[in-house]
């Protein structure tokens, strides 16, 4: 019965288009159209180095990936290479804001890759760690090297940078202090290890800076004529307000917190004309013959965007002014054909990358109801927002069966264990594999709908007890409204 059922279904999601596909335009002469990536590209770094362009973006997960390309359009199909896992519960989750950068150590020089990373299933413990590679290709092998943190403020830290200047090498970063997330910078050693206490270089205090959260974040270093800048994130990444803003080195020692004077205005933000929102967390690359400065960053199609996996990877050319001070423009719209980078002798086909096709779960017999998912836990509740959003997809133990993947986490799958039910990534066990698959069954209380059935322990449907979301032996649904509770109309 299992295999008569499941197979139609896929037909079904096959011919509706639930199941993504990728579309290819005729290939054109030269240039790229936005976004590099489809989802899953929040926070993106990227350089060109000895050939090749180099991407590596937010993963959510336990596991850093790099895309490698000769030229900035073979992103989007480049594959993606795993260059580091980490299981260790004290830093083996939510990897957020990888950059890479070639820096000199006890062995000469090497790829330090920092990052941002916490507990499995809260935000709440995020630091700030780094790899160190064995030689000087950006794919690695890397190492664990260590975290990296302000002995006399170990807290919270997020979106690590280093500053290059004069000799000397700084850590940027982001942390909380009362309602206020700020910039700080500090003194390096060594790659690795800090050498001095932070000081506070940026604190929210334009109206720009605050739209829903007080916030500065994701600062990166760019240097041009002389000049140092740092330019950073501003605004709750959550709204479509998030933008850049900019800090300009206005004296000799960037530890002095008066030295860095913060332009009054953002200098890079929505661009609803382009359907572009949210544009932020960026990165700075040269073009490959070294003439021409691009930014790449992510952003959101729509007003309904949040600070999750659906936010996509963009990169445009920018300018300088006669002082030498940069001039960002305008995020362009996806559906500009953009010229390569000067050296780029790319031909890019233009493919129509698209957005998985979506697939909700809402409970029988109670209208407006969805499976859906806050801080991990899978409950119910009345939105159709982003955490109600899944991908079907074949079975990860067998494919004959199905797995059912978050939409704003890409690469976590609706996942029980012990009865919870709730969203994982791949902790490298078999038995993530049999806990992330699932039987589509026809209702249990309607057959024209469907009930999920666990595939590692048949017979366990997910249902409800005492209004939370668990599984549920079938036995066990004895009255209607159980049984109602553990099927759902597919939408």
């Amino acid at each position: 019965m299992t295999k008569q059922f499941i197979k139609p279904l896929f037909a079904l999601f096959l011919t509706l288009g639930l199941l993504m596909v990728f579309v290819f335009a005729s290939a054109q002469d030269s240039g790229f159209r936005n976004p590099l990536n489809a989802n899953g590209g929040a926070d993106p770094w990227l350089t060109y180095y000895e050939g090749n362009y180099y991407l590596s973006t937010t993963t959510w997960a336990s596991t850093w990936y790099m895309r490698k390309s000769p030229t900035l359009a073979g992103l989007k199909t480049a594959e993606p290479i795993e260059i580091y896992y980490d299981d260790d519960p004290s830093k083996c989750c939510n990897f957020w804001a990888p950059e890479f950068h070639l820096l000199d150590g006890p062995n000469g020089k090497r790829w330090y890759f920092y990052y941002s990373a916490g507990t499995a299933n809260t935000l709440d413990n995020q630091h700030t760690h780094v790899l160190e590679s064995e030689g000087t290709d950006p794919m690695g092998p890397y190492h664990y090297k260590a975290r990296v943190f302000d002995a006399s403020h170990d807290t919270w830290a997020i979106d690590s940078s280093v500053l290059e200047l004069n000799g000397n090498l700084y850590f940027l970063f982001s942390a909380w202090e009362g309602s206020f997330q700020n910039l700080y910078i500090a003194p390096m050693e060594n790659p690795w290890t800090l050498s001095g206490s932070r000081v506070l270089i940026s604190k929210p205090s334009y109206a720009w800076e605050t739209q829903g959260g007080n916030t500065n974040e994701g600062p990166v270093a760019l240097q041009h004529d002389g000049n140092t800048f740092i330019v950073f994130s501003a605004s709750s990444c959550a709204t479509p307000d998030y933008k850049l803003g900019i800090l300009h080195l206005v004296g000799d020692d960037p530890m002095v917190n008066s030295n860095w004077e913060k332009h009054a205005e953002p200098i890079f933000e929505r661009a609803d004309a382009n359907s572009v929102f949210a544009p932020g967390h960026n990165g700075f690359f040269t073009s490959p013959d070294g003439t021409e400065s691009w930014i790449v960053y992510h952003a959101n199609d729509s007003t309904n965007g949040s600070c999750d996996g659906q936010r996509n990877t963009r990169a445009q050319k920018i300018s300088w002014n006669a002082d030498g001070f940069p001039e960002l423009g305008t995020p362009v719209s996806t559906t500009t054909i953009l010229a390569n980078p000067s050296g780029d002798t790319g031909i890019d086909p233009l493919p129509d990358l698209g957005t998985p096709k979506i697939s909700y779960f809402e409970t029988y017999g109670l209208e407006g109801s969805f499976l859906q998912h806050r801080n991990f836990i899978v409950s119910p509740g009345y939105s159709t927002n982003a955490d109600a959003q899944f991908v079907i997809k074949p079975g990860l133990a067998d494919e004959n069966a199905l797995s059912i993947e978050s939409v704003n986490y890409p690469g976590y799958f609706l996942r029980q264990q012990k009865g919870k039910i709730f969203i994982s990534s791949d902790d490298r066990t078999d038995a993530f594999l049999q806990e992330s698959t699932w039987y589509l069954r026809p209702g249990l209380a309607n057959a024209d709908a469907v009930s999920l059935e666990s595939y590692a322990l048949p017979g366990s449907f997910v249902g409800k007890r005492f209004g939370i979301t668990t599984l549920v032996k079938e036995a066990d649904l004895k009255t209607e409204l159980e049984r109602e509770d553990a099927t759902f109309n597919l939408k």
